[in-house]
């Protein structure tokens, strides 16, 4: 029997949610990466800045933000806000 021992390695890629779709995507995507494997014209909205990203909670993420296996992504519409005089 050998004495050597063969280093543990992790799964080669992570795995996370976008509009409750699951998906693979290797490690070092950011993301809008994960929305691009699913839905690449979603993709090109958030790129655009016709759509953004939330977390679960609801709460605004980057597009270039690092992923980490298990977040909840959404994909919501960007809504210009009234100024104040326009909502007088």
């Amino acid at each position: 029997m050998s004495d050597v021992v063969s280093p543990v390695t992790g799964p080669d890629s992570l795995r996370v949610y976008v509009n409750e779709r699951g998906v693979s995507v290797p490690h070092g995507s950011v993301a809008v990466d994960a929305v691009r494997a699913l839905f690449p014209e979603l993709a090109a909205d958030v790129d655009a800045g016709r759509q953004r990203l939330t977390d679960s909670r609801g709460l605004p993420v980057e597009a270039t933000q690092a992923l980490v296996g298990g977040l909840i992504y959404r994909v919501v519409p960007v809504r210009d806000r009234l100024d104040s005089e326009a909502a007088s």
